[in-house]
């Protein structure tokens, strides 16, 4: 196999330390997270209390100034484990640095701290109802009032961190004649009356993940409540826009990750399951099957390591965490089900971990912009667009 040269010493003595904390705070738990729907909220406040969260913000808003690579490698291991329930990417690595990137001082001052220890969970409402990809579409609105605050209408649905979340970045039109060009990302508290979270959606997979409704009744909203302020009113899809990239290629690196830990979990299985007195990798299918797989996640993690080296120096396009982000979740199906196939019975019994990733796997696809979306982009940068 090709040597990793994406991180340092540094890097992997963090990954042994993270595996520790995996080992005694998530593994013994997910399962029964997996029942009731939702991870233990105490889990959030010891990965806070163990520096575990938003790693990248700087010291003075509790951070740790790291580089991105400590979250991506957090990102793999929850992702080798199968720990699909733990949303600390999306709360880190997503929520986090809209905030750092385009709050006020005041919006850092108040939340950076507060996500960093855990003391709030932090999720983003884009998707509604009847706007998923088309982010444009969204008919959430939150309208100035005459005493100049916002009445913030509308509902969001499959918001991940939904059901813990404290602080929700939602998406909504502030000037709705201006389509896109109207929109605005409000900062929402838990306990606003009028902000209600409705059910966790019982999903395929992903179970322990507390994806939610959330409903906006005439939520009243202080100018203070506008990411950026007036800055940044009536700009918040060009925020979305310029974070994309970072968002699309975590998705990868999990991608990535689980696919290589689908591969271990048979080649481990295949070893010492026995079929017609013989152990199934002593069958030519299974061993040209692995080989196959293998290649094409080798080729895959050298793609992804250099999209994060290129993140790393802020010059990874859109276009190209679009190709990472639709081609390794492709894959990460391929090979997922393919594993299951050498399973065989057993692929498909709850208690195996390549059972519950091949349930999990599925939405990879999907969310952060489908899979047909991704295209979408990379032809116009290739000066194919459409209308």
């Amino acid at each position: 196999m090709i040597e990793r040269t994406l991180f340092s010493s540094d890097h992997e003595s963090f990954r042994d330390s993270f595996r520790k904390f995996m080992d005694k705070e998530i593994a013994p738990f997910h399962a029964e997270w997996e029942e009731q729907g939702y991870v233990a909220r105490e889990v959030w406040n010891k990965a806070g209390e163990n520096g575990y969260l938003c790693m990248t913000m700087p010291e003075q808003y509790g951070g740790s100034e790291a580089d991105k690579l400590y979250s991506v490698i957090q990102m793999e291991e929850l992702a080798r484990g199968g720990f699909s329930g733990i949303g600390f990417g999306l709360h880190s690595e997503i929520v986090a640095p809209y905030i750092l990137h385009y709050g006020t001082e005041a919006q850092k001052a108040k939340y950076l701290p507060k996500l960093a220890s855990g003391e709030m969970v932090g999720a983003i409402a884009m998707s509604e109802p009847a706007a998923g990809s088309d982010l444009q579409g969204v008919k959430t609105t939150a309208l100035e009032q005459p005493d100049g605050s916002y009445l913030l209408n509308g509902s969001k649905t499959f918001i991940t961190n939904g059901w813990h979340a404290d602080l929700v970045i939602v998406v909504a039109k502030t000037n709705p004649a201006l389509g896109g060009k109207g929109t605005s990302l409000m900062l929402v508290e838990r306990g606003m009356p009028g902000f209600s979270v409705g059910q966790r959606l019982k999903k395929v997979g992903m179970k322990a993940q507390d994806t939610s409704e959330l409903f906006f009744d005439n939520v009243k909203l202080g100018p203070e409540h506008v990411l950026g302020g007036e800055a940044w009113k009536n700009k918040g899809f060009i925020c979305l826009m310029q974070e994309l990239p970072w968002e699309r290629l975590q998705i990868a690196v999990g991608a990535v990750a689980n696919s290589q830990a689908a591969i271990d979990w048979t080649v481990e299985y295949v070893k010492e399951r026995k079929v017609f007195g013989q152990p199934v990798a002593a069958f030519q299918n299974t061993r040209y099957t692995l080989a196959e797989l293998q290649t094409q996640v080798q080729v895959a993690r050298v793609f992804v390591d250099k999209c994060c080296e290129l993140i790393c120096k802020n010059e990874l396009d859109t276009a190209t965490a679009s190709m990472a982000k639709y081609w390794t979740t492709d894959l990460q199906c391929k090979v997922i089900d393919e594993c299951v196939q050498l399973f065989g019975g057993y692929g498909y019994m709850w208690e195996y971990p390549i059972a519950r990733a091949y349930a999990d796997a599925r939405v990879q696809r999907i969310y952060g912009g489908t899979n047909e979306i991704m295209k979408e982009v990379i032809t116009r940068s290739m000066g194919l667009g459409g209308k």
